[in-house]
């Protein structure tokens, strides 16, 4: 595989996992903190309607949690291409 092949195979497995991690974030912060927020209000967390903890809460921590996995998916991906650095 030529330098110009793996770097082209590395972008496209790159935008690969940023499409599925940024349709994760939006299902989580538009879709439970607002399309889905009544359906979420009939169950309750520590006093508070889930709709309203996902809208104020949720949604960052899945995003923090996501800036992780893409970190851990980042560090293999340059293993895998060799990128890594040694």
């Amino acid at each position: 595989m030529t330098d110009r092949e793996k770097a082209v195979a590395y972008w496209k497995e790159n935008l690969g996992y940023l499409v599925v991690l940024l349709i994760i974030w939006f299902l989580v912060s538009y879709g439970a903190g607002i399309l889905f927020k009544d359906a979420l209000n009939s169950i309750k967390i520590g006093g508070f309607k889930l709709g309203f903890w996902f809208a104020q809460q949720g949604s960052i921590y899945v995003f923090v949690i996501l800036i992780f996995v893409y970190v851990n998916l980042m560090n293999k991906l340059d293993k895998k291409y060799g990128y890594d650095e040694k």
